[in-house]
C-alpha cells in the first residue's frame, strides 16, 4: 500500500474559537496526485495550505508529512525542504535584490555551494522562459514575471510536493499560459488552491471543495433540462 506523503485527519483550526475555519477536516495527498482545491473567500484554502507548511499549528487533529506526526516548529524544518509553498501574493517571497539571488536562495538554504545554488537558479530560469533575468532587479518586474518567478524560488529547490495559492491570479494571458504550461510540466505532487475553475481542470486531475470547514466533492452541473 502506497504511504501517503500528506496525511490530515480530523484537523481543527480557528482564529476565533466561536468560528472554526477548519472543522475536522481530512486529507490525503500521495505522490502523483494533483488536487485542485476551490471554495468561497473565508473558506479556509490558504489556511490549510499555512497549515500543511508548518505556518499555523491546528488547535487539534493530526498532522502527518512524509509519514511522520508533525507538531512544533522543529517538525517541520525537513518539511519545508522537502515541500514547496508558493503564496498568493509573490511580494510575499520574493526579498533579495536580483532575481538570481532570489531563486538561488533555497538551494544554498539546503546546503548547496554557491556555484551550485546558482546553476540551479539559471536552469531554473530557463526551464520556465526566464532565461536572461538572472540581474533583473526583483521590486521592478511586472506582476507575472514576478509569480513566474516565485514559483522558480521553490522548483529550484526540487520539492517533492508543490502547494499552490492562486497561482495565475490576476495575470494576463499570456503570462497565465507560461505558469499553466510549467504546472503541467512538474512531476511533483501538488495541491493548487485557486478560485479559477478552468485553472484546476487544466492543471490537476481531481478537484475538492472546502466548505464547512471539510473537504467535499464538487457539485454535479444540472443535466440538461434540469432547473
Amino acid at each position: 500500500m502506497r504511504e501517503a506523503l500528506i496525511d490530515l485527519e480530523d484537523v481543527t483550526f480557528a482564529y476565533d474559537s466561536r468560528r472554526p475555519v477548519l472543522d475536522g477536516l481530512d486529507l490525503r495527498l500521495f505522490p502523483g496526485d494533483r488536487i485542485g482545491l476551490t471554495g468561497t473567500n473565508g473558506s479556509g484554502k490558504t489556511t490549510l495550505l499555512h497549515i500543511l507548511a508548518g505556518l499555523l499549528k491546528p488547535q487539534s487533529g493530526s498532522v502527518r508529512v512524509f509519514g511522520s506526526e508533525r507538531r512544533q516548529e522543529a517538525d517541520f524544518r525537513e518539511v519545508r525542504a522537502r515541500v514547496g509553498l508558493v503564496f498568493q501574493n509573490a511580494d510575499d517571497q520574493l526579498f533579495c535584490p536580483t532575481v538570481l539571488e532570489d531563486v538561488a536562495f533555497g538551494p544554498l538554504n539546503l546546503g548547496r555551494t554557491p556555484d551550485e545554488a546558482r546553476g540551479l537558479a539559471s536552469a531554473t530560469l530557463e526551464r520556465i522562459g526566464l532565461a536572461g533575468f538572472e540581474e533583473r532587479i526583483t521590486y521592478r518586474l511586472s506582476g507575472g514575471e514576478k509569480r513566474l518567478v516565485a514559483l522558480a524560488t521553490v522548483l529550484s529547490m526540487a520539492p517533492e510536493v508543490l502547494l499552490l495559492d492562486e497561482p495565475v491570479s490576476g495575470l494576463d494571458g499570456e503570462a497565465r499560459s507560461r505558469v499553466i504550461e510549467v504546472l503541467r510540466e512538474v512531476s511533483q505532487a501538488l495541491l493548487v488552491v485557486s478560485h479559477d475553475r478552468s485553472l484546476i481542470r487544466d492543471v490537476a486531475h481531481g478537484e475538492s471543495v472546502l466548505r464547512d470547514g471539510r473537504l467535499t466533492p464538487p457539485a454535479e452541473p444540472d443535466a440538461p433540462g434540469q432547473a
